[in-house]
């Protein structure tokens, strides 16, 4: 019997997951990266540790239509990539519903990732860089690159987005797409940190502190909002708040060239507990300068930003400071407010935003516009929360494209 032929665009995390479950569907499948390996990008992910998903999982974890998505989960979840990296002789490590590998090392998941494609006997060429996806006369698909011309039944799209294109994602998946009939949802950075226009950066840079950051539109009105450990940079904000919101931010800034965003250093605390603060800390003022008397509230340089912001001296005492002064100090701690002038560029962000457009995609992964042709991972216009939610959409989308292509009844969605 004739094998269906199934080739797939672009070795990275869903495009291993494609290529392993289409042969395991019976298709012979071929796997052209245009890099020297596959996988390359699965080595940075989690600081080199691979988060590959979340525990704490539902579509709501998303950014794209939830109907959509949810019929993607329901085909496969955590608890699939669970049992596929498992199956495989992976084990893995729960950190607070983060899933890692046990051993801590991405090296290990793409290790085996890709002895299952060896022992899958998947073809694999690498430095194949692809120009071209034609659809032929009475059915199959040609791909072209350079010279070189491989022929398919079906194929699935696994090429990236723009993000960190060192590692392979330099957006020429959206340009097949595009020739191919494709809408593309505007693209920009995701999960990435913050430049902010305020000279003041650089004497708060390294400080680590749990804080609630809330993004504003023009008219002053609440965006979003995300509470976390919130890193300060020489040039504005990052941490996983800021990463989580950095999708929103980006959207945003392409309409305006600025977008406020205001910082809670005290979010455990009310604000209207902020005058008893105040009464607790006038006990306080005797013999001591006014950087000593705030000591212990925040980060020493976050204090001494604020005693300057507020016209005082760190040095001067802090005998004649007024209640309302302090007042004003607690405060400016819960309503720091700076300005975002734009986020980290495709090379430092770790997903983007925008894509496919899924209206024109079938929860089976194919294309609505062309038989036999797939889409899966970041190329769709699908990005998720920091916290192994890409990756699962990754292995998630490249599952449901593989079993589709490797010749199963497609459904219609």
């Amino acid at each position: 019997m004739n094998k269906k032929k199934v080739g797939i665009v672009g070795g990275g995390a869903a495009g291993l997951m494609a290529a392993i479950t289409a042969a395991r569907e019976g298709a012979a499948v071929t796997l052209l990266e245009a890099g020297e390996r596959v996988g390359k990008k699965l080595l940075s992910t989690g600081n080199g540790k691979c988060n590959l998903s979340n525990l704490d999982f539902n579509a709501g974890c998303y950014y794209g239509p939830s109907d959509f998505l949810e019929q993607c989960f329901l085909q496969f979840d955590v608890q699939d990539t669970i049992s596929f990296f498992e199956g495989l002789g992976l084990f893995l490590r729960d950190r607070n519903g983060y899933l890692y590998p046990f051993c801590e090392q991405a090296s290990a998941v793409l290790d085996v990732l890709r002895h299952e494609i060896a022992s899958l006997g998947i073809q694999v060429e690498t430095m194949f860089r692809v120009d071209s996806v034609k659809p032929m006369q009475g059915g199959g698909w040609e791909v072209r690159g350079g010279k070189e011309i491989r022929r398919f039944d079906a194929v699935i799209l696994t090429t990236g987005g723009k993000a960190a294109p060192k590692t392979g994602s330099d957006g020429s998946g959206y340009d097949l797409a595009k020739a191919l009939g494709h809408r593309i949802v505007p693209v920009v950075p995701a999960l990435t940190a913050l430049r902010c226009k305020e000279d003041f950066f650089p004497s708060i840079a390294g400080v680590r502190t749990d804080a609630e950051i809330t993004l504003f539109s023009k008219d002053g009105a609440v965006i979003a909002s995300e509470r976390g450990e919130l890193q300060l940079t020489d040039y504005g904000i990052s941490g996983i708040p800021t990463f989580q919101l950095s999708r929103i931010a980006s959207y945003a800034l392409k309409d305006q060239k600025e977008l406020k965003v205001k910082i809670d250093f005290l979010p455990q605390i009310q604000a209207d507990k902020l005058t008893k603060l105040a009464k607790e800390r006038m006990s306080l003022r005797g013999g001591r300068s006014v950087e000593e008397l705030f000591t212990g509230t925040l980060h020493k340089k976050l204090v001494i930003l604020l005693i300057k912001r507020l016209g005082m001296k760190p040095s001067e005492a802090s005998d004649q400071i007024s209640e309302s002064k302090l007042i004003e100090f607690f405060w400016l701690c819960k309503n720091f407010t700076v300005t975002a002038t734009k986020t980290g560029d495709f090379q430092n962000c770790q997903v983007c935003a925008g894509g496919v457009d899924l209206q024109q995609i079938k929860d089976t992964m194919e294309s609505k516009l062309h038989q036999g042709l797939f889409f899966a991972g970041e190329l769709l216009d699908v990005d998720g929360r920091c916290g192994g939610y890409n990756l699962q959409w990754a292995w998630t989308s490249g599952w449901i494209a593989g079993k589709y292509a490797a010749g199963m009844t497609g459904r219609q969605g």
